[in-house]
């Protein structure tokens, strides 16, 4: 089997090569500079693709393959950028949709939480999208432009709504890395907001080994939710990192407000996913 990535030199593209280099697959990964300094791929090749210029044979130039984990989105982790509709949802269409012309039969692409918008409690995938930010509400209109594009050209699309993750590689403003650049630095206090937010949380690697077996599972079309399935209090989470890890930094909460663009409580319902993953 022959596994295309995108995105493969990310936060969470690493991981998933990590994941495919244990499996008996051949993987092409995507990046815009082989010159860099880039993972590496245990049976397989990079390959040079800037998505928003794709090679007028861009399906040939990926070496064909079976099916494609879709990772690859610029302008984050600002979700309220207006290029997410304007820039880059008209690009992701376009490589995606020229793929699936010249012959691409199954893609797995990331969606977001975010999708859900201002939805509170446990979300699950039937429910209605009303996303809120620039960056779900062109995830969502990508997911239903390819929707449509399956009834004029038939493939499997696997919509994987991921949720929150931590881990290694993850960007400096995330939580994990900004909690991590404290205590490298001997800071002896972490500012964050108030923590009573409850969110839900998978390290990326776990979140990068569902990817891989949704993506080697052939009997699924449609959207899942990729997460945990289980609530955590953010300053929980925090208190837990620090605990196990034996740092020595005392938490300052409701130093920062609020973010505005997500509900206090939401985490998502997994059924599915331990379903598919049987």
């Amino acid at each position: 089997m022959k596994i295309a990535v995108t995105g493969a030199n990310g936060f969470v593209g690493r991981h998933i090569l990590n994941e495919l280099n244990a499996v008996s697959v051949n993987v092409i990964a995507t990046t815009r500079n082989l010159e860099k300094k880039l993972p590496i791929i245990e049976n397989g090749r990079w390959v040079k693709l800037d998505i928003a210029a794709p090679n007028e044979n861009v399906y040939e130039l990926m070496g064909r393959p079976d099916t494609l984990i879709h990772l690859a989105w610029e302008g984050l982790p600002n979700y309220r950028l207006t290029r997410h509709s304007e820039i880059e949802l008209p690009n992701q269409y376009n490589f995606l949709s020229q793929l699936v012309e010249q012959g691409l039969s199954s893609m797995v692409i990331t969606g977001t939480c975010f999708e859900y918008g201002m939805q509170s409690g446990s979300l699950y995938e039937d429910m209605s999208p009303k996303p809120g930010n620039p960056y779900g509400l062109a995830k969502d209109a990508l997911r239903q432009k390819l929707q449509s594009l399956q009834e004029a050209s038939p493939f499997n699309l696997i919509w994987a709504r991921l949720f929150y993750m931590y881990g290694e590689g993850q960007a400096e403003n995330s939580l994990w890395s900004q909690l991590n650049k404290a205590v490298a630095q001997g800071d002896p206090v972490f500012n964050m907001s108030g923590g009573e937010q409850l969110r839900d949380f998978l390290p990326v690697s776990i979140a990068a080994k569902y990817l891989v077996q949704l993506t080697l599972n052939k009997n699924y079309n449609g959207i899942v939710n990729v997460c945990s399935g289980q609530p955590v209090q953010v300053k929980s989470l925090v208190k837990k990192w620090i605990s196990e890890n034996g740092w020595r930094i005392r938490l300052n909460l409701g130093h920062y407000p609020y973010p505005d663009y997500e509900p206090m409580k939401f985490w998502g319902d997994n059924s599915r996913l331990l379903s598919i993953l049987k």
